[in-house]
């Protein structure tokens, strides 16, 4: 088995790294091996792997006998990949896609998902995660994603200023976990920030509110996270008619039934998940045509 330094060496001598991909390789076999065994990969499983870039992830993951479907946006590094991973390629333990991850359709039945990203991707990449989770994913067990600290620490509300919109939302569909930090050193080349690995297991959990209207509220509401919600929930959310017999003038209904509630009054950080919950079925209670 070729270490990581290898594969990204044979993958330097064809090309120089594309910054604006933001191409940072993890370069520690060890810390490699580790996601394998945060994933719990096994030869049962169908990995997708995002932006493998010089290989060390798809290497690894190919060990454990599973079958993986990798995506890469660079042409250049697909070529590279073509020519390490030809016999499983012809096997078809790996199929390889040259796109990007969030435009190409990924298979339906994705078992794992296992992935050093591209950390500009990363909020994106959650919500489409999310989207296929709710959609198409019906055997999905767990997603490991190496990204950047500041946006495990967002995502899983470490600490109180870490409170948002998108650690919020998450709890819909998600239990997310910081495993493990892995400092700059690890890299080639090096990032400026540090960087970690964080679990995502699927919660399932169903809620009296319709998801989508939840979300837009939190989002409506922390979009202006230094104003009241009587203030923030007063405009129709932009994308409200995305959510079946919901429009303007229901919105605006509800708004005005909840006007003397007392968490209008509050600042969206006052508020945890259950309160968002409660929230969004009190809005979904009034409907204008009653």
């Amino acid at each position: 088995m070729r270490t990581a330094r290898q594969l990204v060496d044979l993958l330097r001598a064809k090309q120089d790294n594309d910054k604006s991909l933001g191409q940072h390789f993890l370069i520690n076999d060890e810390l490699i091996a580790k996601s394998i065994d945060f994933g719990n990969v096994h030869n049962e499983d169908h990995v997708l792997e995002i932006g493998p870039g010089p290989g060390v992830l798809t290497e690894a993951l190919l060990a454990t006998g599973c079958t993986v479907t990798a995506i890469e946006i660079d042409a250049g590094v697909v070529e590279h990949l073509n020519r390490i991973f030809s016999s499983e390629i012809e096997g078809q333990q790996l199929a390889l896609h040259h796109g990007d991850a969030l435009q190409t359709n990924w298979p339906s039945d994705i078992t794992k998902v296992v992935a050093n990203i591209p950390y500009q991707i990363s909020s994106p990449l959650v919500e489409l995660l999310t989207r296929y989770l709710r959609s198409k994913w019906q055997n999905l067990a767990k997603v490991i994603l190496l990204v950047q600290e500041e946006f495990a620490e967002r995502l899983v509300m470490e600490y109180e200023s870490d409170v948002g919109s998108l650690g919020m939302t998450a709890l819909l569909d998600w239990q997310c976990d910081i495993l493990a930090k892995v400092p700059p050193h690890h890299f080639s080349p090096n990032p400026k920030v540090n960087s970690c690995f964080i679990e995502m297991i699927p919660s399932n959990e169903e809620f009296a509110a319709d998801k989508r209207l939840i979300k837009q509220i939190i989002h409506q509401a922390f979009n202006q996270r230094r104003k009241k919600l009587r203030t923030s929930l007063k405009s129709v959310p932009r994308r409200l008619n995305r959510i079946p017999n919901w429009y303007a003038a229901r919105w605006k209904s509800a708004y005005a039934n909840l006007a003397d509630d007392e968490r209008m009054e509050a600042r969206p950080e006052e508020l945890d998940f259950d309160d968002w919950v409660e929230l969004a079925m009190d809005f979904a209670e009034f409907n204008e045509e009653e």
